[in-house]
């Protein structure tokens, strides 16, 4: 099992911070290893939406699909992925500070299996990096807004 757990704080309400973080379209932006998000089906985001992400990741191409299995707006999100070998779900939080401030985490958790399971910790490491500086980016955004 893989869980990797990160958070950040932004200095932007919690509004401006969550209706950036749950629009798939910015996920390229902020995302360092995302390049593309497609939408699967229909606009706006809701549950069941499907999009798919193309990412690199360790050297390697990735595409996958998320569908979007809970959306509490301007609280929480969380996306699930049953491909390959590494099945994973995406968990945003947001929790305001006060009303200029916002607290978001990023949660991933899956269950690999095969070889992946052998790399879990190698990969969680390498995963927890990879959060830290999505976060770090997402926050550099927003606030320059």
């Amino acid at each position: 099992m893989v869980d990797v757990l990160t958070k950040i704080i932004i200095e932007k309400p919690i509004q401006e911070v969550a209706d950036y973080a749950s629009n798939p379209d910015n996920a390229p932006e902020w995302y360092v290893n995302i390049k593309t998000a497609e939408w699967k089906s229909p606009k706006p985001l809701r549950v069941g939406s499907l999009v798919t992400f193309t990412a690199h990741f360790l050297g390697r191409a990735l595409t996958y699909t998320y569908e979007f299995i809970e959306l509490i707006p301007g609280q929480k999100l969380v996306m699930r992925t049953a491909e390959g070998p590494f099945p994973m779900e995406t968990t945003y939080t947001w929790e305001a500070i006060n009303e200029n401030t916002t607290q978001m985490t990023l949660r991933n958790t899956g269950s690999p299996s095969g070889f992946s399971k052998l790399m879990a910790p190698f990969m969680a490491s390498m995963m927890k990096k990879a959060n830290n500086k999505d976060l770090r980016r997402i926050k550099k955004i927003i606030e320059g807004r």
